[in-house]
């Protein structure tokens, strides 16, 4: 063992800490929450301060200790007590924790900015709701590359057995989407939402084998290194992103599209009627790469289906 890494494992033993790689960043606490939840264990005069920093939080991150008591009208001491209050050691601590907290934006702290036709109705939402689904149905036909579209087709028609990965709240259920439509034309596929047995299914995967790949960002870690982990042994990779991102540098064959939020946090996203759209199309071309086989299955399912229970021919397929 070399000298350097002799005292690098002395130093490891006498100080007891892990390593750097072992490591993680400490958890840095929500001020802002921590406001609102002490806010009724408060002093009258230290709730001015709490109404103060949560009407404008950029602004009390930017204010002085003087000028932060002018605006809630109390003594700077008083503003003292009320960070100590709920936690902090003093004002410059709680100003950093407070400037930590406005990582995701000042957007989440105001009322949502939806003002349409519909707002006499009590509807602020509608036009919204409906013109971001039209466009982002409009972007994906417009940036959506039909060459790739027709890879992904072929390798999945041809696939020996395919692997849908997709982590959190929306990639988890666009990944469980991409199973149901293409389970139907008898094709092996499972969806995996969970980080761990993503990456053991990946260890398993073999040529012929397909990952599909689904993320808003492109930047969510675990999905990543699961699908350089299945290219690793040579099975292929789709994904379902956002253009220009390390899941789609990371993929054989790129479905990609871009969809510039609106800015009303109350609505979901509407990334998610892109990339319905980006895997119903892929589904159909799919279908329509299998040509009677497809079709025979389909035919199956229905009879199945049909026989149990009364319902007319073009009623939706299984549901």
């Amino acid at each position: 063992m070399s000298q350097g890494r002799t005292k690098a494992s002395k130093h490891g033993a006498a100080t007891g800490k892990p390593s750097p790689i072992s490591e993680r960043p400490a958890h840095i606490p929500d001020i802002i929450s921590l406001v609102k939840d002490s806010y009724h264990g408060l002093r009258p005069a230290e709730r001015r301060v709490a109404d103060a920093v949560l009407e404008d939080v950029e602004a009390a991150v930017a204010a002085s200790n003087g000028e932060l008591a002018r605006r809630a009208g109390v003594s700077e001491p008083t503003v003292t007590r009320f960070c100590r209050a709920i936690g902090c050691e003093g004002v410059r601590n709680f100003k950093l924790r407070l400037a930590q907290s406005l990582v995701v934006g000042a957007l989440y702290l105001g009322k949502s900015g939806a003002n349409t036709d519909h707002q006499a109705l009590g509807l602020p939402f509608w036009s919204a709701v409906f013109g971001e689904a039209h466009r982002a149905i409009d972007e994906t036909e417009r940036q959506l590359d039909p060459a790739e579209l027709q890879k992904a087709a072929d390798l999945i028609a041809s696939a020996r057995q395919i692997a849908v990965f997709g982590l959190g709240g929306s990639a988890s259920a666009l990944a469980q989407e991409t199973q149901y439509r293409l389970f139907r034309y008898g094709i092996a596929v499972t969806a995996h939402c969970d980080p761990y047995v993503m990456r053991m299914t990946a260890s398993t995967l073999k040529p012929k084998d397909v990952v599909i790949a689904i993320s808003a960002t492109g930047r969510t870690r675990e999905v990543v290194e699961a699908v350089e982990i299945a290219r690793q042994y040579r099975a292929d990779t789709i994904c379902v992103t956002a253009p220009d991102t390390d899941l789609a540098r990371a993929c054989d064959v790129k479905l990609t599209v871009a969809v510039p939020e609106f800015p009303d946090t109350l609505k979901p996203t509407a990334l998610r009627f892109a990339f319905l759209t980006l895997i119903d199309l892929m589904a159909t071309a799919t279908g329509y790469k299998l040509g009677g086989s497809a079709r025979e299955t389909l035919r199956r399912i229905k009879y199945n289906v049909q026989i149990r229970r009364a319902g007319k021919e073009m009623e939706p397929l299984g549901d």
